[in-house]
């Protein structure tokens, strides 16, 4: 007799789908953040629009699905992150076909200076663990309430600790040289990273409300220790 085919059976979460982008905010912003941005007086880099995205599904894992899980995503994004880092410095190393005319430009795209992925990583892991540690842990004094100052309140340590240590390793790559520069760079970065997520905290709340009615909650102390 044929054995029938078996297939292991895809859990129905939205887990997944939110941990992928997550991932590819964070992947994108890699490469973007290595150009540096002047807007009038104002001194970032070319992520300052797409990272705080990250922030505020960091808080929607959090909230919703626990410590655990929100490090799960964190360390699978710098998994992720560093095998593209390998694959770009891979791809620029192999010789260029003799019709390929844009080898300097993909190099100059793609070829990620170290000093900008460890202030990345050491960034972003650094401030993604901060909020989500800081989020569940408030969670957990105050049960269910006040989710506008968990919101808030993981944002403001995760967002700190995230600009000032990149912008500290970073700075000097993309050519901020002067102390006066480098608080610049800082202060612009973390207001205004965390005056987004504050902005569109609305949208954060709707997100967290629609992902706490469809999926199934754990019974209680599930996830109560914070490792």
């Amino acid at each position: 007799m044929t054995q029938q085919p078996r297939y292991i059976p895809v859990q129905h979460s939205v887990y997944p789908v939110l941990v992928t982008l997550f991932v590819s905010i964070f992947l994108i912003s890699n490469i973007t953040a290595t150009k540096g941005v002047t807007i009038g007086p104002l001194v970032t880099d070319g992520a300052f629009f797409l990272f705080p995205a990250a922030y505020v599904l960091g808080d929607v894992l959090s909230e919703c699905f626990g410590f655990r899980a929100a490090r799960r995503a964190i360390w699978t994004g710098f998994g992720v992150t560093l095998l593209a880092v390998a694959a770009f410095y891979v791809a620029i190393w192999l010789p260029a076909a003799d019709f390929y005319e844009g080898q300097e430009a993909f190099a100059a795209t793609l070829g990620l200076v170290p000093q900008i992925v460890v202030a990345s990583l050491a960034g972003y892991a650094l401030g993604q663990l901060l909020n989500a540690w800081v989020l569940t842990r408030m969670k957990q004094r105050s049960g269910e309430r006040g989710l506008w100052r968990r919101l808030i309140g993981s944002t403001i340590v995760g967002e700190f600790g995230d600009t000032l240590v990149f912008c500290l390793i970073a700075a000097p790559v993309i050519g901020i040289a002067t102390a006066s520069d480098l608080v610049n760079y800082v202060v612009v970065g973390f207001v205004w990273k965390t005056l987004i997520e504050v902005l569109v905290m609305p949208v954060t709340y709707q997100v967290i409300g629609w992902v706490k009615r469809r999926e199934p909650y754990l019974e209680a102390g599930q996830e109560g220790q914070v490792l």
